[in-house]
């Protein structure tokens, strides 16, 4: 089924623990991806159900598997943890794709590792099914994420604030190294084991800094860059992270971790879905400045490498996480210029963009329906977006000026519209639609999943049959709260 190259495999022990999969009761295929299975090379006996869910559940392991669980500690809300690891997720392996990357596949849910602590290493049913939504909404919009293989069912039950049913996410990324796993080594003074780490890492991820003059401090740079620039597209469709711990940010500059996230509905700044985040550390608003913090961690456990004069390599570090707020804010501006259909930089674009945001904010306009009547608007079709306003004079004194700035660029409005109709989606994955979706699993019923799934493939589109989902939820569906799942 797989073909296995386990690179990550070959480092040295202290680098993961090497554990099997505890096998489930009644393992029972839920969704596979069969596009993505393609695009990794993964031949799988669609005819064959019963086998095919016994190895995605961990049931059976794969010939050629190298099942480990990663080492990594992780700054949790703040908070170093020096020993987190994978408690719940066994990386299977690792495939080349079609396009000659490396993939890693990785069970989660699959039953406790050295790690777990007094984890159970399981996954309920709803959490999976969330994970599995949003990360392949997160692809279709075109924003570096991990996937989903598959999801099934256990056959069992979990034990979390009340029984759940059991569930197993089969998650591909480009590989599972995550700031926390710098932090593991260097928390124990091991910085050969940095060493070792970062070498993997700009070998399997950034292969042109090999010749760099110094590979670690172009390293911090390469990684600042990508999470600049993820950042800065989850804002422009309104993503929330929900729990951005060290332990949650990959070096590849993937979205990993589905867990408490949420899109917005209503546009607030400051709004936050996770129950956990009590104090709003991971609010919309404040995600650079997060992004830009756990950057500084990864600088720190890389230090001993940039310079052996520790003065030196501090003073280059912070070079590069002084320059993360200017890279952001061009990736920011870039994104959100797209948005309202500009394709040439301005002075004072800034302020457009912010115009639009705080009538937005003042309104609670729905930030996905807001965007994507702007490009009705472009066209001189003001009534859908107008429709998104309680109180319109702050919004109709803005749209002159947009008007305004859009005939500096001469392009035709329709080429305008349909530009922002490829950068301002439909739809994406609301909250309230993915808790019907759970709610219904959770009886048996998976059709709902099905079709949130399938509506989620294509964003931009506008397809008649899935015209609920884009539509805001109203005030009894609004969802207040995500949840962990752990």
């Amino acid at each position: 089924m797989f073909q296995f190259d386990n690179s990550y495999a070959r480092l040295p022990d202290r680098f993961f623990a090497s554990v099997y999969p505890e096998p489930v009761e009644g393992p029972k295929l839920l969704r596979f991806n069969q596009k993505l299975a393609a695009e990794l090379g993964v031949e799988a006996d669609l005819s064959d159900p019963d086998r095919l869910a016994a190895v995605l559940s961990g049931n059976v392991v794969p010939q050629g598997a190298s099942p480990l669980a990663m080492a990594y500690a992780g700054h949790q809300f703040g908070n170093f943890v020096p020993q987190l690891g994978d408690g719940r997720a066994i990386l299977i392996g690792e495939v080349m794709d079609r396009a000659g990357q490396r993939r890693d596949i990785q069970w989660k849910g699959a039953g406790p590792t050295p790690f777990s602590r007094r984890g159970d290493g399981r996954a309920a049913l709803g959490p999976v099914i969330r994970e599995y939504v949003v990360s392949e909404a997160m692809h279709a919009l075109g924003i570096p994420a991990t996937r989903a293989l598959a999801a099934v069912s256990t056959g069992e039950l979990v034990q979390r604030e009340q029984e759940q049913q059991g569930a197993v996410f089969v998650r591909v990324a480009a590989s599972h190294v995550r700031v926390g796993t710098f932090q593991f080594f260097a928390a124990r003074g091991d910085t050969e084991g940095v060493r070792t780490l970062a070498n993997y890492v700009i070998e399997r991820h950034y292969p042109d800094l090999m010749g760099a003059q110094n590979p670690y401090l172009a390293l911090l740079q390469a990684v600042a860059d990508r999470q600049a620039e993820l950042i800065a597209r989850w804002l422009g469709v309104g993503f929330i992270h929900g729990v951005m711990n060290t332990d949650n940010m990959t070096i590849s500059g993937e979205t990993i971790d589905f867990g408490p996230c949420a899109f917005l509905d209503e546009y607030n700044p400051m709004k936050v879905f996770s129950s956990i985040d009590r104090q709003g550390r991971y609010a919309y608003r404040n995600q650079p400045g997060i992004g830009q913090w756990n950057i500084a961690r990864l600088a720190e456990a890389l230090v001993p490498l940039i310079d052996a004069d520790e003065e030196k390599a501090v003073e280059a570090a912070n070079a590069v996480l002084k320059a993360f707020g200017d890279t952001f804010q061009a990736h920011w501006i870039e994104v959100f210029r797209a948005k309202l259909g500009l394709v040439t930089a301005r002075d004072g674009d800034g302020d457009l963009v912010q115009g639009l945001l705080s009538a937005m904010e003042e309104n609670e306009a729905d930030f996905t329906r807001t965007f994507r009547a702007l490009c009705n608007a472009a066209e001189g079709h003001d009534d859908d977006l107008l429709a998104c306003f309680a109180d319109t004079a702050k919004l109709r004194e803005w749209l002159p000026k947009w008007n305004e700035r859009l005939a500096e660029e001469g392009r035709s409005p329709a080429d305008v519209a349909t530009e922002m109709r490829g950068v301002n989606p439909w739809l994406i994955a609301r909250n309230h639609r993915i808790e019907e979706a759970i709610a219904a699993a959770n009886y048996g019923d998976f059709s709902f999943f099905e079709k949130l799934v399938e509506a989620l493939e294509k964003p931009f589109e506008e397809r008649p049959e899935f015209a609920d989902y884009a539509f805001s939820p109203t005030a009894e569906q609004k969802v207040a709260r995500t949840f962990c799942g752990t």
